[in-house]
């Protein structure tokens, strides 16, 4: 399934940008206000330049006392910045993210435009329904197999508790 055939994708609010020259601070009250996990620094083109996610803010401006409020957004975003492809494969991204243990993917046009940000728990809601089907199935297939062993036992014990009746009589 590609990315932009998610409900996810076409319901989303549009991503949070900023300019790289804005500082922390008003990234984080943006952040806060309408619950996102992250914040992507696009240029005038709106081309993605890095992202500031709530580890960044962790990791790199509380952990080393830095101030939010006078620290602007280019001292401590990401700036290797993986992009998808609103065309790209679901699955390929969600293994990748989980693999290299990132919770955030900007989506950029063929332009290179961004157009969204997905995040795991975008594509885990994904895996959900199928997830569920799945242990649905084992959990039939396996409660037919234990009904099958109990069958046979069941069988054997009859057949046994049969043939010595018969036994005994003919004695």
């Amino acid at each position: 399934m590609k990315i932009s055939e998610r409900p996810e994708f076409k319901s989303k609010k549009p991503p949070l940008t900023f300019d790289k020259n804005q500082t922390v601070l008003a990234a984080v009250k943006a952040m806060s206000k309408d619950n996102f996990g992250s914040v992507v620094i696009v240029d005038k083109q709106s081309k993605v330049q890095g992202i500031f996610t709530e580890r960044d803010l962790m990791n790199k401006v509380l952990n080393n006392s830095m101030n939010p409020k006078t620290t602007k957004l280019k001292d401590v975003m990401t700036t290797r910045v993986k992009t998808a492809s609103q065309d790209d494969n679901l699955i390929s991204w969600l293994r990748q993210m989980s693999n290299e243990r990132f919770r955030h993917v900007p989506v950029v046009d063929n332009a290179g435009k961004l157009v969204n940000v997905m995040s795991q728990g975008d594509f885990v809601s994904y895996t959900w329904p199928n997830l569920l089907y799945q242990v649905k199935e084992i959990t039939k297939e396996n409660y037919f197999k234990a009904n099958q062993v109990i069958l046979i036992i069941v069988s054997i014990l009859l057949y046994s508790i049969i043939t010595t009746i018969l036994a005994i009589k003919l004695v």
